[in-house]
């Protein structure tokens, strides 16, 4: 007789303030500004690494608004910094570490990974809307079901995961041109897309290297099979090995990547083999082939405003700004690496133009807000949007508001009615930039008097805290000169707000490929690494209560407490650059600490005894029976 047993897999409850899923660039800004904002977040990812189509699996470019200084900031930038300072040659393990890290060591978030959201549960709530209570994932690593309830909800998936289990408004396809009056839509609406892509990355040695391709790929016999695609070894990360979007790019993804693979080796075998080019190919190898397709387009959520092309043209001069965008409309044709044609057309946009923050909540979920490629747009309008430096400022964005929405207790439509003026200067005050939108001079810095001993002092406190093409703006001097900030009588000042020269014309992108040279990217030179902050005693004699000798990133909080008349600021060095360039200083009563909480890693004799104390140790090695054991050197 057979025994038949079924499988139980446990269950783990989890309540927090917000959820999250998707952790690509847009949802971990999200998260972390959620829980920096005072929020209890949990971000659910169903991939082994943080990233989405930025991370090890996919390797897309984090691209974003066109333009000299236009570069995205905040906990983008820091990110990125992050990387410069501990990947200099762009490797993509350690860049998933960094985000890893940002994530792992964030006060007031925990995460899940490897786990799927399958299902959700929803309940009617006046106004004919509805309401998500809790989320149900799986674990693929451990078995195991998650059930996450919160107050609020997140999506950045991408997919728009929530969507269809929530009972949210969205769309997938391409509008028809009378619809908004887009000149760039069809004449008629359809569900094609753009499709998805499998990246390959290339590395160049000293010597010839050899490529055979397995019999199963695909065989592309002449550049007639690559019309306006092919730009040989050194021409761009292949974004172009796309297909899919005349199928449905979720349901059939899977049958999308198999045709993608061997058309990816396929592309390889031809420069490597037939291309007429082909000797410049000689010394460069196959780096990696993905093996996870990155997306860009599928369904996209319907909020209180839907952003169209035209409101992109215009610049996107919306009252509500709280994110920008400026990369071009980039619409891809939906038939990919099949279309003879040009495969991508690029519709102009102004760069930046503003997004509003009516397009990043659900019109019929009153606690659902979204981030990423999938917030309220039209096809044409995505088509610039999707980008992930855009994406990961919409998440910083969202992250911010929902924040507000737990501490306020209102849906997110009543941030945009009520606080909106506090949202976007709690973004401005985390180096978010809002095109449009200026944040003043902190009361505790108005009431000072700032002095300088050379330069222009007033630059300090100036509203831009960027350089705008050939405006130049800040505080330039020599490295030991001083700035001063005097109050007319002992005043709290718990921190010094600083924004640093992080060179914004630098994309700080990771490579696509990888030529001999080793260094693919560093510290910006004029970033400030060693100043020094000090407070005039009563005897005239002056005290250190900052000081640091290796900053790296371009916001930087320098906590000082206590009561002061003057301080005095006085940079010591950069990272190359040969003067001391800082775009702002405010003094504050709030010391606000971005950094993450790292601790010094064990040794491996302390992970030893953590294993003894919980009964997880080795027994005792015994020689004696080793080699009866099959152990062998």
């Amino acid at each position: 007789m057979i025994e038949e047993q079924r499988f139980q897999a446990d269950v783990v409850n989890h309540r927090v303030d917000v959820c999250v899923v998707g952790g690509g660039m847009s949802g971990i800004c999200a998260a972390i500004a959620a829980a920096r904002h005072g929020a209890s977040t949990m971000l659910i990812h169903d991939r082994p690494v943080f990233g989405g189509n930025a991370s090890s699996e996919i390797r897309m470019w984090i691209c974003g608004a066109h333009g000299r200084d236009n570069k995205e900031t905040g906990i983008l930038e820091e990110i990125q910094l992050e990387n410069c300072y501990r990947n200099p040659s762009g490797n993509y393990s350690i860049w998933d570490s960094v985000l890893y890290e940002k994530v792992a060591y964030q006060p007031n978030l925990s995460y899940l990974l490897n786990c799927s959201v399958t299902e959700s549960t929803a309940e009617e709530v006046a106004g004919n809307k509805r309401r998500i209570v809790r989320l149900r994932a799986w674990e693929t690593t451990t078995q195991t079901w998650h059930e996450v309830e919160a107050r609020w909800f997140v999506d950045c998936s991408g997919d728009s995961i929530l969507a269809t289990t929530c009972g949210a408004l969205y769309r997938v396809g391409r509008e028809a041109q009378d619809e908004f009056n887009e000149d760039s839509a069809p004449s008629l609406g359809d569900d094609k897309t753009m499709g998805n892509s499998l990246l390959i990355q290339l590395r160049k040695t000293s010597s010839p290297q050899p490529f055979i391709a397995p019999r199963w790929a695909w065989r592309f016999e002449s550049s007639e099979d690559f019309p306006f695609r092919m730009k040989g070894v050194n021409g761009a990360n292949f974004w172009w090995i796309e297909l899919g979007g005349l199928q449905d790019t979720i349901a059939e993804a899977d049958l999308i990547r198999r045709d993608l693979v061997p058309a990816a080796y396929g592309v390889w075998d031809y420069i490597k083999n037939r291309a007429p080019e082909r000797e410049k190919s000689a010394n460069w190898a196959l780096e990696w082939l993905g093996s996870l397709p990155g997306k860009r387009e599928n369904r996209r959520y319907v909020g209180d405003h839907i952003l169209t092309q035209n409101d992109v043209r215009a610049g996107g001069d919306f009252a509500d700004v709280v994110a920008f965008g400026g990369w071009s409309m980039d619409d891809h044709h939906p038939a990919g690496l099949l279309y003879p044609g040009e495969p991508t057309i690029f519709h102009p946009a102004p760069s930046p133009y503003g997004i509003p923050y009516r397009s990043l909540y659900s019109a019929n979920v009153d606690n659902l807000l979204f981030a990423g490629r999938n917030i309220s747009t039209t096809h044409s309008a995505l088509s610039s949007t999707r980008v992930m430096a855009t994406c990961a400022v919409i998440g910083q964005a969202v992250g911010t508001a929902v924040a507000m929405c737990h501490h306020y207790g209102c849906p997110p439509a009543t941030i945009g009615s009520n606080h909106l003026a506090e949202l976007q200067h709690r973004l401005m005050l985390d180096d978010a930039w809002l095109p449009g939108q200026a944040r003043g001079a902190r009361h505790l810095t108005r009431e000072s008097v700032i002095t300088a001993s050379e330069g222009n002092a007033a630059m300090l406190t100036q509203e831009t805290e960027r350089n705008r093409g050939d405006d130049r703006f800040g505080w330039e001097a020599a490295f030991g000169a001083s700035i001063e900030l005097s109050w007319d009588s002992a005043t709290a000042v718990d921190a010094l707000r600083l924004v640093l020269d992080s060179d914004l014309r630098n994309s700080k992108r990771m490579p696509c490929s990888y030529p001999l040279p080793g260094d693919r990217c560093a510290v910006p030179r004029h970033l400030l690494r060693s100043l020094v902050v000090e407070s005039e005693q009563a005897d005239g004699s002056w005290e250190t209560v900052y000081q640091t000798a290796n900053n790296y990133q371009r916001l930087l909080y320098a906590p000082i407490g206590g009561e002061h008349r003057r301080l005095r600021l006085r940079p010591l060095a950069s990272w190359g650059g040969d003067v001391a360039r800082i775009f702002r200083l405010d003094a504050q009563h709030e010391s606000t600490d971005r950094a993450p909480v790292l601790a010094q890693g064990p040794t491996f004799q302390q992970v030893v005894a953590r294993a003894a104390a919980e009964d997880l140790a080795p027994p005792a090695y015994d020689s004696t029976t080793s080699a009866a054991r099959g152990h062998s050197a």
